[in-house]
């Protein structure tokens, strides 16, 4: 599934392709008609994301996506390609300078009003990526949890856009066994992985993947970052059996909250 970095830059992408123009809104595939009718020929005013959440703004409503784990959303300048497969809505437009976008296979695509869209919202915890998060929140619910640490990175409700690669990862970069209760994090502890989250999640956004090696140690790295290799470039994910890149422990996995973890039990004590 995409983590919020991804989100992120959609938003950022769309802004810049089709924001400030009217659009023009279809579903070649026919499962999205209705929404797509109440978008045709709207302005797209902005676009914006909140964790994994993607929005676009057309005034008086919303397009909200939640691509899940198998959307996509496609896009480029000038005219579409011909539509082929199943293509849940096709946007087109970007004034003088035509442009679309394409989207199939999302858990979530609807047409929200503002109500709609703030009782979503009221739902997700905070997003490191956005300016207005309020980190405090989400510690007031992991500070009194005796769920694990590793369980409640995961929720959307406790922290938005954080998925199974940034849990991994910032959780050993922090030296914090992923299986600790919550409320035996302490607030510095916290503080330091929240304030980590920022920095990863942000070059994410900038680099369009996600790197997590400090550069003193992706200087000695042997494994060049390779998308073939998902555990190039990374700490601990999807390295099971691996040896830690600090210490050498064979780095270990389990199921937790629906998703492989990946930590070093000597590392994160």
């Amino acid at each position: 599934m995409p983590e919020g970095h991804t989100i992120h830059r959609l938003a950022q992408r769309h802004k810049q392709l089709l924001v400030g123009a009217p659009v023009r809104a279809s579903s070649p595939q026919g499962r999205f008609e209705a929404g797509a009718a109440a978008l045709d020929g709207l302005v797209l005013r902005d676009t914006d994301a909140h964790g994994k959440h993607l929005f676009h703004d057309y005034g008086d409503r919303w397009l909200h996506v939640h691509l899940g784990l198998y959307g996509t959303f496609v896009d480029g300048a000038g005219e579409p390609p011909a539509p082929r497969g199943q293509i849940r809505l096709l946007l087109t437009g970007g004034g003088e300078t035509p442009a679309w976008a394409e989207l199939r296979g999302p858990t979530a695509c609807e047409v929200l009003d503002d109500p709609g869209r703030d009782a979503l919202l009221a739902r997700l915890g905070p997003d490191p990526l956005r300016a207005d998060a309020e980190p405090d929140r989400a510690w007031a619910r992991i500070g009194r949890s005796r769920t694990s640490i590793g369980a409640l990175l995961m929720r959307q409700d406790v922290l938005s856009g954080v998925g199974n690669v940034y849990r991994a990862e910032a959780l050993f970069r922090a030296g914090i066994d992923p299986y600790r209760p919550g409320r035996d994090v302490s607030v510095e502890e916290w503080t330091a992985v929240w304030d980590d989250l920022v920095l990863l999640m942000t070059d994410g956004v900038r680099v369009g993947r996600i790197l997590t090696l400090r550069p003193e140690d992706a200087e000695r790295d042997p494994e060049l970052p390779s998308r073939q290799d998902r555990g190039a470039g990374r700490y601990v994910y999807h390295r099971a059996n691996r040896p830690c890149r600090i210490c050498g422990t064979p780095v270990r996995t389990a199921v937790v909250e629906g998703r492989n973890l990946f930590w070093c039990p000597s590392c994160q004590k």
